[in-house]
């Protein structure tokens, strides 16, 4: 759990002006975009794959839905319902997609706020 205020920084890209915090997450969601999400994905040194991209849209529509980030949980209920697999094939694919974390990449390239704590599910 961070205790330290926030430390904002400006990234310019081709596809909008953002305010992202110390880790690199956005402190707006709303701000997100794909060129965003293409520009963290590059500094966690991930290529997106269409399996990435559908991942982060679920995550996209979480948020639009239920106001608030998507847990772990429900993203690897999506995996598991989307390929036929159970919870521990789920958790394989989910860290074959991102090898650091579902905070760490996922949340982070999503456009999700950095969680204050956060179980990696």
């Amino acid at each position: 759990m961070r205790t330290l205020p926030d430390k904002i920084s400006d990234i310019d890209l081709p596809t909008g002006h953002f305010h992202v915090d110390e880790g690199g997450y956005l402190t707006d969601p709303a701000d997100w975009n794909e060129g965003f999400a293409a520009y963290c994905a590059n500094l966690e040194g991930l290529e997106m794959t269409d399996e990435h991209w559908q991942v982060i849209a679920f995550m996209r529509e979480y948020l639009d839905e239920h106001g608030i980030a998507a847990d772990a949980r429900f993203v690897l209920k999506f995996l598991a319902k989307k390929h036929g697999t159970d919870k521990a094939g789920a958790r394989k694919m989910m860290f074959e997609l991102f090898p650091y974390g579902y905070v760490k990449q996922a949340c982070k390239i999503a456009g999700m706020r950095q969680p204050r704590a956060w179980s990696t599910g």
